[in-house]
């Protein structure tokens, strides 16, 4: 397999990494990051891994990226999902792994987001001849099929005139995610399960344009729900993968896939549903959960430290203990090892292709 320089890879780079992904039959964790602090974690965890990861922003972790200062919440989540990618091209290299640059979940009224990402990335392409990102999501799985296919049509016309890739939702994944999707318990649990006729439509049409994937409906939620909402099927990607090669006569698994919803899905889950082309699993609710846990336990730990600056007992000075700098490292520890233990799940670890 060809080895890949360090850091963030963008065109035919990034779709070595996901054929390497398919042929050796292991997927890549995506992560959702939210700050400096967030980012840095994810990197380290693939780095202890020795894996390669997927770094993605939703719109509002875009928006925090920048600042909940900026009063324009539009241009926030353009200059912050800017900001975190150029301090991913920055530090990336220095962890010695390949990491791809995502944005997640955009419904139609976030279209005007992405294509404003696209802007900067255009602009790169034409300086360096490299975009900022790897690729973009759009999410039109509330629009009726027609719609969601035309539009993504229309973006990835854009996306493929600069080496990006356009990642597509087909069905719709339960749960909500940062204001896109749906409350599960709602829902038209239809809905849940991607039809191969579907993926069918969207390999003929987008296909011919450029490179994309396909976050397939089969029972996936986003957060953690209680057992018996819904019914995990991953049978349905392999389905839809044999439709599109029986009628294609392609190549075997001809469609990249992607897990939404991973948080909490067992390790059996997870396999089966990577066996049947699944290159990329998101995951944003542990990673969370993993980074905030910390911070309870030091606080109890040093319970005065957040009160006081300086002891009202015996006058002894808790600056060591407040800096945010000692708590906020706890938290990305947390958090790398919470990304550790997805690489492993995923099957990702020591599996990175970084010439280092």
């Amino acid at each position: 397999m060809k080895k890949l320089k360090p850091g963030v890879v963008t065109g035919s780079d990034y779709l070595t990494l996901v054929r390497n992904c398919k042929a050796q039959g292991f997927a890549l964790p995506a992560i959702n990051v939210t700050s400096t602090n967030t980012l840095n974690a994810a990197l380290e965890g693939a780095m202890l891994s020795k894996s390669d990861i997927i770094i993605q922003l939703s719109n509002g972790g875009a928006q925090f990226f920048a600042g909940k200062g900026i009063k324009d919440v539009d241009k926030a989540r353009v200059v912050g999902a800017i900001s975190a990618a150029r301090h991913a091209h920055t530090v990336a290299k220095e962890y010695g792994i390949c990491v791809v640059l995502h944005t997640d979940h955009a419904n139609k009224g976030l279209v005007p987001w992405v294509e404003s990402m696209i802007d900067a990335s255009e602009a790169e392409f034409a300086a360096t001849g490299k975009p900022l990102f790897s690729s973009h999501m759009l999410d039109l799985s509330e629009e009726p099929i027609e719609e969601n296919l035309a539009e993504c049509e229309r973006i990835l016309k854009r996306l493929a005139k600069i080496d990006m890739s356009l990642e597509i939702e087909l069905g719709v994944t339960g749960g909500e995610e940062d204001g896109v999707g749906s409350d599960v318990d709602a829902m038209d649990n239809s809905k849940l399960y991607t039809q191969p006729e579907e993926v069918l439509q969207a390999y003929e049409r987008l296909s011919p344009i450029g490179h994309f994937s396909v976050a397939a409906a089969f029972g996936n939620v986003h957060g953690v729900y209680k057992p018996g909402n819904v019914q995990l099927r991953p049978e349905i990607l392999q389905a839809s993968q044999q439709h599109v090669q029986s009628i294609y006569d392609t190549k075997e698994k001809p469609l990249d896939f992607v897990f939404h919803g991973g948080s909490g899905s067992s390790p059996e889950e997870i396999a089966e549903a990577v066996s049947y082309g699944v290159f990329k699993m998101n995951v944003d609710t542990d990673t969370q959960f993993a980074f905030s846990k910390p911070v309870g336990d030091y606080v109890e730990a040093h319970p005065k430290a957040f009160k006081y600056q300086i002891d009202p007992v015996d006058g002894t000075p808790f600056k060591k203990h407040y800096d945010p700098r000692a708590w906020l490292r706890e938290c990305e520890k947390s958090m790398a090892d919470r990304v550790q233990q997805a690489c492993q799940e995923l099957g990702a670890t020591g599996k990175s292709i970084a010439d280092v």
